[in-house]
């Protein structure tokens, strides 16, 4: 069988050229935008969304595609490819180094610029309370967090290690426009991967084209749904049953794999633990010890320091049940379909044994 034939096998019970749609159309959906489109249908679409973008907001300086390593990012930069003109990635300091290196590796495999962000103020810094408030009642008087974050620390976490790197690149990119008249100031585009199917949040809140302020931030892959999804990997990403290259990278045009998600589901590029379910850091140091054992420090400082919420991924003491919205870049940060079973996915793909398997159960409550 050819290469070519191989990629378009049909996954399971999904076929080529089939349309498809939501079951419903999400709240913020044009009018035109809830309709069943085959998979090139889709990706036409993709591209339409980013020419209303640029349509619509010609002061434009540069389009940027936000990787995270993920698999949705990684679709989304291989539909892209050509239409951005740089790669931001925002590296957390508490991700898995090997997602990191995959965010690297394919940008320099696909020729692009890769910008890679870091957060001013560090998760170890806001875990152990030395990030005092420059803003408000408490500036200079009180930390901005203290301990491990659950739900409600997540907004936390997401403005500190996400949001202000990527609001210091615009402001960087742009220059200070502070003084220009309105009609002369610019904008960055910022390409995601928010798809109405990802989750309810996404399904009720996500938009095509979301301009906020000098960022507008684009959805291209908005309507796409798992099926476009499968099909598009299944399309142009290598079948072969073969030594496959790094990161699957095995012929031109090839869609490239993040083997952390193989490995976990997500791809791992922060780990805040605000949304962690049970189990999950043991999860993440079965095959990333070096990650696992990053965060079991931070938790060894944090309880010397008499820290109550010193343990990485639990509830802090006292904090309510709640759950805070997720940031625009945090898919990872809720739960995942198929996650809750990852340590059956693994045993039934060879990848640990019975005996292992059998701890994992044991000591995952």
């Amino acid at each position: 069988m050819s290469a070519r034939s191989a990629r378009n096998r049909p996954v399971g019970d999904m076929f080529p050229d089939m349309p498809d749609v939501l079951s419903k159309r999400p709240p913020k959906a044009g009018d035109d935008e809830h309709v069943a489109r085959t998979l090139d249908e889709a990706i036409a679409r993709s591209h339409e969304i980013l020419d209303e973008a640029l349509a619509t907001y010609p002061e434009t300086a540069g389009v940027f595609w936000l990787s995270s390593g993920g698999g949705d990012s990684g679709n989304l930069g291989h539909v892209m490819r050509g239409r951005y003109d740089g790669v931001l990635h925002v590296n957390t300091g508490t991700g898995i180094p090997e997602t990191t290196q995959y965010v690297r590796d394919v940008a320099a495999a696909w020729g692009d610029t890769l910008h890679e962000l870091h957060p001013k103020n560090s998760y170890e810094d806001l875990v152990l309370g030395r990030v005092i408030a420059s803003t408000g009642p408490n500036a200079g008087k009180r930390a901005v967090w203290k301990g491990f974050p659950g739900p409600a620390g997540h907004k936390v976490m997401y403005r500190h290690l996400k949001d202000e790197p990527l609001m210091r690149f615009r402001r960087e990119f742009l220059g200070d426009q502070k003084r220009l008249p309105r009609a002369e100031r610019r904008r960055v585009i910022y390409l995601g991967g928010m798809r109405w199917a990802e989750t309810e949040r996404r399904f009720r809140n996500a938009e095509a084209i979301d301009a906020d302020g000098s960022i507008v931030w684009v959805s291209p892959l908005v309507h796409w749904t798992d099926a476009h999804m499968q099909e598009y990997r299944a399309r142009h990403r290598c079948q072969q049953q073969h030594e496959h290259a790094k990161h699957w990278l095995c012929f031109d045009g090839a869609l490239p794999v993040n083997e952390v998600t193989q490995h976990i589901h997500m791809s791992g590029e922060c780990l805040c633990g605000a949304y962690a379910k049970p189990g999950e850091l043991d999860e993440v140091g079965f095959f990333y010890p070096e990650a696992a054992e990053k965060l079991r420090g931070i938790e060894r400082e944090a309880e010397a320091a008499g820290i109550p919420a010193c343990r990485w991924g639990q509830k802090p003491p006292g904090e309510s049940a709640g759950p805070t919205p997720a940031g625009r870049l945090c898919s990872s940060c809720v739960a995942i379909p198929g996650q809750d079973d990852l340590v059956d996915h693994w045993l039934t793909r060879g990848l640990i044994t019975a005996d292992q398997h059998a701890t994992f159960t044991r000591t995952t409550p």
